[in-house]
């Protein structure tokens, strides 16, 4: 039967896709954007970028010390001929500046170093006929280190016979001092990674919930450094409770700090919290290098952050019990408040909580 003339013939079923068109560069950039290959791709440049700084940023703070301005001691009769110019051999032998503070005394000058205000005293002696070199290893390795390897050589130079002792050693079984800038770094890493793992695998805890399991985790993680540290390796006597809360102050603040940027940044919150506490923070800190060692602007500014903060609090405790300085603990403290502060406030933003999850918040 053919078929009547006004009548078509079927058209074949359009190709699958928008109306068969070929998809255009926009098609693929927008299916791109919306697949798993595109945060995949980012992280693939992100990195790649935080190997190259972190190899740049421990490398320059830390592969070459070089001393800058060292506070030195003096006393007896440094400004005599002799003794101007034993200090200025030893300036020159260091290639560095000495910020000299002039003590009455020698016992006066040992106790600005067990105040660390000071890292070495030079006591010239019979108008400048002979020197005596206190370093204090305690202080800082590599400051006495470089201190011990200077005074023969000015010796020589000088003909000024240089007599060196270490009055702050540090414990036989910590003898580089390193095991605190150790112990501190497992609390940094520690206390920032137990964030990630709540957020994780514990995304539904509410605010107040997420604070306190970030206690519990930090009181049962510094309490195990220091065991281990003490008891079982005993690298390092330490002050037990001063230093297990010391640790623990630090795994909490380095928590909260990674909540706090996780409450504006979500799934990328990693990039800031590494770059505060890893990239700048723990090179900074003055553990493995002393502070006068390090450039000048980064030994100061560590201070001020948790990784720099935790170092200083946990050598003085160990090393200058009685010594104490509120600053460090101050500078904890601070974090935390604000960490605490700005995701509390804000905690509507946080990607995690049950049932009050805003519509806006990452998945």
């Amino acid at each position: 039967m053919s078929p009547l003339p006004d009548e078509e013939e079927p058209r074949p079923h359009p190709p699958h896709g928008d109306h068969g068109r070929p998809p255009t560069r926009a098609d693929h950039w927008s299916n791109f954007k919306k697949s798993p290959f595109l945060p995949a791709s980012v992280l693939v440049l992100i990195l790649a970028a935080a190997a190259a700084l972190f190899a740049a940023s421990y490398t320059y703070s830390m592969a070459n010390p070089t001393p800058h301005h060292i506070p030195t001691g003096v006393t007896g009769q440094y400004e005599q001929a002799r003794g101007k110019q034993f200090l200025g051999a030893m300036e020159k032998a260091l290639d560095a500046q000495l910020d000299l503070k002039p003590y009455d005394s020698r016992e006066a000058a040992r106790t600005a170093i067990d105040e660390q205000r000071i890292y070495a005293v030079l006591d010239v002696r019979d108008g400048g006929a002979r020197v005596d070199l206190d370093v204090s290893g305690a202080s800082g390795y590599s400051v006495a280190q470089v201190f011990t390897e200077a005074g023969p050589a000015v010796s020589e130079a000088t003909g000024i016979p240089v007599k060196v002792k270490d009055v702050r050693p540090l414990q036989s079984g910590d003898p580089r001092g390193l095991t605190i800038f150790y112990i501190s770094l497992a609390a940094v890493i520690i206390g920032f990674v137990g964030a990630i793992q709540l957020s994780v695998h514990a995304r539904g805890l509410n605010p107040a919930e997420r604070i306190a399991f970030t206690v519990a985790y930090a009181l049962l993680g510094g309490f195990a450094v220091a065991a281990v540290a003490d008891w079982l390796l005993g690298a390092v006597d330490l002050p037990f409770v001063e230093s297990w809360l010391i640790l623990a102050l630090t795994m909490f603040t380095c928590g909260m700090v990674f909540t706090m940027f996780n409450t504006f940044f979500h799934r990328w919150a990693m990039i800031p919290t590494w770059g505060l506490l890893v990239l700048l923070g723990n090179p900074a800190s003055g553990g493995a290098v002393a502070p006068p060692l390090l450039p000048t602007v980064i030994g100061r500014v560590g201070q001020w952050l948790p990784p720099g903060a935790s170092v200083n609090a946990q050598h003085t405790a160990v090393y200058f019990q009685g010594d104490q300085h509120a600053f460090p603990f101050l500078v904890l403290a601070g974090w935390s408040l604000v960490s605490c502060g700005l995701f509390w406030f804000w905690r509507h933003r946080h990607p995690g909580g049950r049932g009050t999850r805003p519509l806006h918040a990452a998945v």
